[in-house]
């Protein structure tokens, strides 16, 4: 029995959490019942908080669209000096004073940030439900490399950090969120540790 599908397509960074077979192209995602788009993105392993922006069949769409099947879907990642409107942004808008909260992985990390100037919190003690907590409360931009906390329907701001030296970290960060101004310093050459 043939189940109905949608074609998804996957732009720029968000091809990290994907198989390697799924990356750059199009693929069938299965529809089995009517299901959200957020739904559907999150079964094939992207969290939502990396999206910025959703097409169905070239329309802007939430992530409470509901999929039935047939429906083509593009997904792109964060915007954050492209200015897109008037379609439908996904994420709030970009934070004027960042301010971050870090999980437990990532302590080397929100020191580096915090010698940078930004207001970043860590502690070993936090669980994931204190971190979301905090991060919501706060409004602070949760940085990990736990997918699976991403995922998490209460986290509106996240990040996903694919380095793992701290130093490669922090580039990463600082450019990923253009924060190259708030550092005084040219896009890629980041470094606190001067």
């Amino acid at each position: 029995m043939n189940r109905p599908t949608a074609e998804f397509r996957f732009y720029e960074e968000l091809n990290d959490f994907l198989p390697e077979a799924l990356r750059k192209r199009g693929f069938p995602v299965q529809i089995d019942r009517p299901r959200s788009v957020r739904d559907a993105i999150e079964s094939v392993g992207v969290p939502h908080p990396e999206v910025d922006l959703i097409l169905v069949d070239g329309r802007s769409v939430d992530f409470d669209h509901l999929l039935r099947g047939g429906e083509r879907v593009s997904v792109y990642p964060m915007f954050e000096a492209l200015d897109i409107t008037p379609l439908l942004r996904l994420r709030p808008m970009p934070l004027r004073d960042p301010r971050f909260i870090a999980d437990q992985h990532l302590g080397e990390l929100a020191r580096r940030l915090r010698r940078g100037g930004f207001d970043t919190l860590w502690s070993m003690a936090w669980d994931d439900d204190e971190i979301v907590r905090i991060a919501a409360h706060d409004k602070r931009t949760i940085l990990t490399r736990d997918q699976g906390m991403l995922r998490r329907r209460e986290v509106d701001r996240g990040y996903f950090v694919r380095a793992t030296d701290s130093e490669a970290q922090l580039r990463e960060v600082v450019c990923a969120l253009q924060l190259e101004a708030r550092l005084g310093r040219p896009p890629g050459t980041v470094s606190i540790d001067e």
